[in-house]
């Protein structure tokens, strides 16, 4: 069988969608949607029965940290004069939060810049993102705290 053909026509007949729809209405999600379908992306991937596979689970995991990195490096370009450790406390808090909210942290960024990070860590713990991250803030706190 020739694949390059078959994936060209299913390339038609699927259409490439990057974000989830629903399959029986062809409606892209939002958040409260109601579906009737599968909850489909790509070009025709039943995430409902299929889901990820664990390449493919480590393959976008690995290229949305690619993407972090590159924001981090973009608008905070002093983050990488921290240990290796804070950086990947950074990093995370930025894969919860995204860049946008991240941004928000004025005061923790701030002393993270200054490498004042005790203060750093206590913004963080100080912050409603504490609160509904719990164990995790805990974590990354003392991550950014002890180095």
């Amino acid at each position: 069988m020739n694949i390059e053909k078959l994936k060209a026509e299913l390339a038609i007949d699927e259409a490439d969608r990057y974000k989830p729809y629903d399959d029986v209405t062809g409606k892209e999600l939002k958040a409260g949607d109601t579906i009737i379908g599968k909850i489909t992306i790509g070009r025709g991937r039943n995430l409902s029965d299929v889901g990820l596979s664990r390449d493919e689970l480590e393959y976008l995991n690995g290229n949305d940290i690619d993407k972090v990195v590159t924001q981090l490096d973009n608008l905070f370009p002093w983050w990488k004069q921290m240990s290796d450790r804070r950086m990947r406390a950074l990093v995370n808090l930025c894969f919860n939060l995204g860049i946008a909210k991240l941004a928000q942290f004025k005061n923790t960024l701030a002393a993270m810049q200054a490498g004042r990070y005790n203060d750093a860590a206590d913004g963080m713990l100080a912050s409603l993102w504490a609160k509904q991250v719990g164990a995790r803030a805990q974590r990354l706190a003392l991550m950014m705290r002890e180095g």
